[in-house]
């Protein structure tokens, strides 16, 4: 007798278990109607015969995709993995398949990822953009719900889900001008990034009398070149406030290689916090914010896309934690709550 070696097909789970086809189906679709000894008796042929079910197929057969993309500026970015983390759960729990992408924090990149996802056919799409240009990146004629999340589109007619940025860096600015800070420093990637545009609208607002200078230092893994000079200048600034975590890093690199010491030769503060942050000494004074909780509205507006919702845009700003520690003076007081407003709740 000669044995098929192939795949085994769902009519053959069938001859196995001896039931129908759709007895079959009805089962790995997670159907009740299947009675729970039949149920068991059906997969238990499945892991026998190692059947693998052909997604493929059933979204051809049914009309209906199950595969969602996702892309991210950056895979290798401890808050972007978090929020990929979180969202691939969410799908996985409502039966969906995640596809994540990165842009690489290119514009160009961006473009063709978006196009390539498209021939995916996917159910719907969560984009973090690089930058707030992301209507001039979408492939024309682009039909499908979208929800966009952590940057701000220059557009407001996504659906979208971030922080709520300018808030967060008041705070911070705000109580390091309380301490008596005379001049801080604000380092940040790009102002063509909507984020770190609110945040630095944010820091000048919480400034007061104190001045700030801002530097922006690209998208790199060290400090800028002249940093070591302006902190070895005969008046330095008394404060640094990065912008990302990333920057904050590599800043705190440069302090250790020149022998200023955080938290006594310069106050320094981070938006974006990170484990690292809180297990140094002096710790890093930092905002948090809640990448957990802005995945799982993003998923939450993409299923009531996807289920056919077509009402006006939503948007929603979550509130982000500051930490008050050794970097930065303190007061009594070592948390502060940020208050946001919010747009629409998902």
């Amino acid at each position: 007798m000669i044995r098929n070696i192939g795949a085994p097909s769902m009519r053959v789970v069938a001859e196995a278990a001896q039931v129908s086809v759709a007895t079959v189906s009805n089962v790995l679709n997670g159907k009740t109607t299947v009675a729970p000894e039949i149920a068991e008796r059906v997969r238990a042929a499945v892991e026998s015969l190692g059947y693998v079910r052909d997604n493929r197929a059933a979204r051809l057969r049914s009309g209906k995709s199950r595969l969602v993309g996702l892309i991210v500026p950056d895979l290798t970015n401890p808050m972007f993995a978090s929020f990929v983390s979180t969202l691939e759960d969410l799908a996985r729990l409502d039966r969906y398949d995640l596809v994540v992408v990165s842009s690489r924090n290119d514009p160009t990149e961006e473009a063709e990822r978006l196009g390539k996802i498209r021939e995916w056919r996917p159910a719907g799409l969560i984009v973090l953009p690089c930058d707030g240009a992301l209507v001039d990146r979408l492939p024309r004629g682009l039909a499908l719900p979208m929800v966009v999340a952590d940057r701000i589109p220059d557009v407001p007619r996504f659906d979208l889900v971030a922080v709520d940025n300018a808030a967060a860096a008041a705070t911070i600015t705000r109580h390091l001008a309380a301490q008596g800070v005379a001049r801080c420093l604000v380092l940040g990637t790009s102002l063509e990034i909507s984020n770190v545009r609110e945040r630095w609208e944010g820091a000048q607002a919480g400034a007061g009398p104190m001045a700030l200078d801002l530097v922006e230092v690209g998208f790199h893994d060290h400090a800028p070149a002249d940093l070591a000079d302006i902190l070895r200048a005969p008046n330095p600034p008394d404060a640094i406030f990065c912008l990302d975590h990333e920057t904050t890093l590599a800043v705190y690199r440069l302090l250790g290689e020149i022998g200023v010491r955080a938290g006594r030769d310069v106050a320094l503060a981070s938006f974006d916090e990170m484990e690292w942050m809180r297990l140094v000494t002096p710790a890093i004074t930092a905002v948090r914010q809640p990448v957990e909780e802005m995945a799982q509205s993003a998923w939450a507006l993409l299923r009531r896309r996807m289920g056919g919702d077509e009402s006006p845009a939503l948007s929603r700003r979550l509130t982000c934690a500051v930490t008050f520690r050794g970097s930065t003076p303190r007061q009594s007081a070592s948390k502060e709550a940020i208050t946001c407003n919010t747009g629409g709740n998902p």
